[in-house]
């Protein structure tokens, strides 16, 4: 059963594959803002996938991040996601992600339960 304050962490060892100047969101061997959100949502997704009926997932749907600080390459970043919100099918997070110094992004991040099958199936639908 969903229920407010669900949370969980993740944690990632940054590598040259996360950079800005890799992903193409800047020009800098730093940890990329799309990485950083990344881990954030796979935080979000995975504190409530437990609690959800089989045949269920979340997909992301808004992201408000600050990223607030640089990560250098061989860092560990860690992201903690807390639900804080639940409307019916909306789900709404706090975000936040941590490297060994500070506190590197924070922000809100909003997902939607949806059935797998029928959301595959609708976008397997642009295909023809």
């Amino acid at each position: 059963m969903l229920s407010i304050g669900m949370s969980k962490e993740k944690s990632t060892i940054i590598t040259e594959e996360q950079t800005a100047i890799r992903m193409h969101s800047g020009g800098l061997h730093v940890l990329a803002t799309p990485a950083m959100i990344a881990l954030m949502e796979e935080a979000a997704l995975e504190s409530v996938s437990s609690a959800l009926e089989p045949g269920q997932t979340t997909v992301g749907t808004l992201v408000n991040i600050q990223h607030i600080a640089p990560t250098p390459v061989g860092s560990t970043v860690k992201a903690v996601a807390k639900l804080i919100e639940i409307d019916r099918k909306r789900l709404v997070f706090e975000v936040e992600a941590f490297d060994e110094k500070e506190k590197i992004g924070c922000g809100t991040h909003e997902r939607f339960i949806v059935s797998s099958t029928s959301f595959q199936e609708k976008c397997d639908q642009k295909l023809q």
